[in-house]
């Protein structure tokens, strides 16, 4: 069992008013004797020393706050306590902010469980040196730098040859990605307690246009195809990794890390 003691809570900036929500959090997780830390503008190096310390956070907002907390704390095991003030909130566990006080005492006598959820290593290498790498919960996307450019791209699985992609752009998703980008162009939804990788292609024009789930522990790799004439990008989660040049070779695999999610509902 976890006994909180010292528990971060991470608001959203633009998002204004999460900022009440948070500071009645605070008060109330002080009045229990638990110490707590409160940022709403953050970036990840300000805070990285403080989640290390921390027994939990407590992420206010929406799934895109969800993803950015979980991202970082995966990376010391500390779990989320999501509080949603988004729409549609599927990672988000508190989902009326205003019944908070209700959560207070099963948080404290330690009646909740921890979900683990699989995330992916993205690293971009040119001439076998890294220049680029980051993690996601959801999903690493390779697509056109303009919009409706097509890139045509080569997929290769375990350093074998697999396809070749002409798309808007080529998902590589977790399950839990599954629900998202993945879902809207029409893939599968994965179990979240699965660790396998999906792939597929978003607007595939005469190239093939079926989802392809992996075993687990295989490696993805996607580099552009000669044919391509079109300036391309890598995004993890939404957010740019970096632009993808001609010599450039993806890799993702499932990360050493995992997310964790403070769940009081049943299994």
């Amino acid at each position: 069992m976890i006994r909180l003691t010292h528990v971060g809570i991470l608001g959203h900036p633009k998002r204004p008013n999460t900022k009440p929500v948070g500071d009645h959090i605070e008060q109330t997780l002080n009045a229990h004797g638990i110490a707590t830390w409160h940022r709403e503008v953050w970036e990840p190096d300000d805070v990285r020393d403080q989640i290390a310390g921390s027994d939990m956070v407590v992420a206010i907002g929406g799934d895109g706050a969800m993803l950015r907390a979980a991202r970082l704390c995966g990376e010391f095991g500390v779990p989320v306590l999501g509080v949603n003030m988004g729409r549609l909130g599927f990672l988000t566990e508190v989902t009326d902010p205003d019944a908070w006080d209700s959560y207070i005492k099963p948080l404290i006598e330690g009646k909740f469980w921890i979900e683990r959820r699989m995330m992916v290593e993205a690293r971009v290498e040119r001439a076998g040196e890294i220049r680029h790498r980051g993690t996601a919960l959801n999903d690493v996307v390779v697509s056109g730098l303009s919009s409706g450019s097509i890139v045509q791209m080569d997929l290769y699985i375990d350093e074998h040859w697999a396809t070749t992609y002409s798309s808007d752009a080529l998902i590589i998703s977790t399950p839990t990605g599954s629900t998202a980008y993945a879902l809207a162009v029409g893939g599968p939804i994965l179990p979240p307690d699965l660790k396998n990788i999906l792939i597929l292609p978003a607007a595939a024009h005469l190239s093939m246009d079926r989802p392809i789930v992996l075993s687990e522990g295989s490696e993805v790799a996607v580099r552009l195809s000669e044919e391509n004439r079109n300036d391309s990008i890598i995004t993890i989660d939404g957010t740019r990794l970096a632009d993808m040049a001609e010599d450039d070779i993806l890799f993702i695999n499932a990360a050493d890390h995992e997310s964790r999610f403070i769940r009081l509902r049943e299994h």
